[in-house]
């Protein structure tokens, strides 16, 4: 594998939802998630990671070490077994903090998800808990989103709690049915458009305890650009990352290597000022946006901070994801 990280990096990612529901809350009937003070839209950093998985998975197979530890309906205390069997001692109840360190060390080898993010593996077996070089923020719409239930009809029906003797059975009994008794109904919940802003952190100093390499971070920049084509449903409508991903990248502006070195691990802008840099607004005359192209976006070059450099995140060929660093594409307005 190819060496760990020495930069620290800052992204900010765009991506749109067209009649389909971004992100569901359970506590709402799975409702589109909103600021219920300002009526903006919410996506959890939770279904953000969840794609970067799914994409990760898909693309590589979900074998060492680009496994996926948090997979669905999975039971995280096996592979946390499984790393006490494969380090020295093997598999035993005796918990000793050399041996949960070993399981620790194992399991970040193994899994992308948890060199990558992090996870909390202290249940069952115990390997400890890993905080991940790699924190996303809940995204927020540029503006308020409009949640819309609709009704839906199904042109049949069923009965789960009833159970027949036979096949005909169910047949016949559907047959006594009315012609209107035999369709059910529905509902569904979607926003007719929505524009969202995520912002992601990642710290060289947790990738060095993680061994989050440059290898590892190229595969996340491909997960991340690509994480919606694989992850298509009626329910989420049509979901893009609209291009270009923002990438800011600590480098130094010392003469001296060692305290540049330094400076790329540390930093050398908050987080935020470099945020600033992109503005998204509305185009003049548009009321009520329904599309991308509704949107200006603006980035403030000028306004750079030193020891900086801005990348731009794009699908090359066949979608391979290619990072043009210092000059932004036509389509992005520069102030």
């Amino acid at each position: 594998m190819s060496e760990v990280i020495k930069n620290r990096y800052e992204f900010l990612l765009l991506f749109d939802c067209e009649n389909g529901n971004p992100n569901g809350d359970p506590d709402a009937g799975n409702a589109p998630r909103i600021d219920p003070e300002d009526l903006h839209g919410l996506v959890s950093d939770v279904a953000l990671k969840r794609r970067i998985r799914n994409y990760v998975q898909m693309a590589r197979g979900n074998a060492a070490p680009y496994a996926i530890f948090i997979e669905h309906a999975a039971n995280l205390n096996y592979p946390i077994a499984l790393a006490h069997a494969n380090t020295p001692g093997g598999y035993s109840k005796d918990r000793t903090k050399q041996k949960v360190d070993a399981a620790r060390a194992w399991m970040c080898q193994q899994f992308y998800d948890v060199r990558t993010f992090g996870a909390v593996m202290s249940t069952g077996p115990n390997a400890g808990q890993v905080r991940g070089p790699v924190q996303i923020t809940f995204a927020r719409s540029v503006d308020p989103v409009l949640p819309l239930d609709v009704s839906i009809t199904r042109m049949a029906v069923a009965q789960p709690d009833k159970l027949l003797d036979s096949p005909e059975d169910y047949l016949r009994d559907v047959e006594k049915k009315p012609e209107d008794e035999r369709r059910t109904m529905g509902r569904k919940s979607l926003i007719p458009y929505g524009l969202y802003v995520g912002k992601g952190f990642i710290s060289a100093h947790l990738a060095h305890d993680t061994g989050f390499t440059e290898d590892d971070l190229a595969l996340f920049w491909e997960a991340l650009l690509n994480m919606y084509e694989h992850d298509r449903s009626a329910s989420k409508g049509v979901m893009s990352v609209r291009e270009p991903v923002f990438i800011f990248k600590h480098v130094g502006t010392d003469s001296n290597e060692e305290q540049r070195a330094r400076q790329a691990i540390l930093g050398c802008a908050p987080a935020h000022k470099l945020f600033d840099l992109v503005e998204i607004r509305r185009r003049e005359g548009v009321e009520a946006p329904r599309a991308f192209s509704d949107y200006q976006v603006i980035f403030h070059k000028n306004s750079v901070p030193a020891g900086v450099e801005v990348g731009f995140l794009m699908h090359g060929d066949c979608g391979e994801a290619t990072i043009a660093w210092g000059q932004p594409p036509d389509w992005i307005d520069v102030d």
